[in-house]
């Protein structure tokens, strides 16, 4: 299915970030719509700090391996890795060849001007992505702001955004209020205790699980790990290890074929 279609008012899409091609290869199988990738997971993986601009080449490895999944793949590009808009417009251009149906591109509080800049020359460059355009407001600032988040919303979509995300923001009058702002699909971060209902109530066309899952499964290793050391027993249902090199085998098995 179109990537672009799956952001329905009333019904949003709920999109697992994976970090590594196991991850997104089980998250596939388990019959989610579609897949994003989680910058923290993929840096953390590598050893390096999220958002430090470093894993440009290990975020393009993983596009490669994952584009072929039967679902469509969405990209996490921090802030554009340290590139330029056309450098970015180019990296964004090399991934769409590849098959990836999105991007997404976080502002980190920048002068809404370059982050227009680099909407721009993406949309010229790969016009059928998908580039969901993030403001960091509710993220990165210690006094949130509705209206720079609104303002800068409008921004990125007048530029040519497909989508635009404002993690952190959660109450319903703010997301109410973003959503009325522009005319393309809102994402969310999801927010313990929310509901998928009550976020599509108020208009969300997609709620992102960001890091969630690869803290969570940082936490079940670590828990574990204590558990068998206390002398105790895991009461997880956890897979066996055929179960993984099925989503392994499995995964490039319906990969290689690709998908557009």
């Amino acid at each position: 299915m179109d990537f672009h279609a799956l952001h329905v008012t009333g019904a949003p899409l709920l999109l697992p970030n994976a970090w590594d091609f196991t991850s997104a290869a089980a998250l596939a199988e388990a019959g989610f719509a579609a897949i994003g990738t989680t910058s923290l997971g993929v840096a953390a993986v590598h050893g390096v700090p999220d958002g430090s601009g470093a894993t440009k080449g290990e975020t393009l490895d993983l596009a490669k391996k994952i584009v072929g999944l039967p679902v469509p793949v969405t990209v996490d590009l921090e802030a554009g890795f340290g590139l330029s808009p056309a450098e970015i417009g180019e990296f964004a251009a090399e991934l769409a060849d590849l098959g990836v149906a999105g991007i997404n591109v976080e502002d980190e509080l920048c002068d809404p001007q370059l982050h227009e800049q680099r909407i721009t020359e993406i949309r010229d460059r790969a016009p059928e992505l998908f580039v969901n355009a993030r403001a960091d407001t509710h993220w990165l600032s210690p006094d949130p702001s509705l209206p720079d988040a609104l303002e800068r919303a409008r921004r990125y979509a007048g530029a040519g955004a497909s989508g635009v995300f404002v993690p952190g923001i959660s109450a319903e009058n703010d997301v109410r209020a973003l959503v009325e702002a522009v005319d393309v699909p809102v994402n969310v971060l999801y927010k313990p205790g929310q509901s998928i209902e009550e976020l599509a109530a108020w208009g969300v066309h997609r709620i992102s699980t960001g890091s969630l899952l690869y803290r969570a499964a940082l936490n079940a290793a670590i828990t574990t790990a204590r558990e068998i050391g206390s002398g105790g027993t895991t009461a997880m249902d956890i897979p066996g290890y055929q179960a993984v090199q099925d989503y392994i085998v499995g995964g490039r098995r319906r990969g290689s074929g690709g998908l557009k």
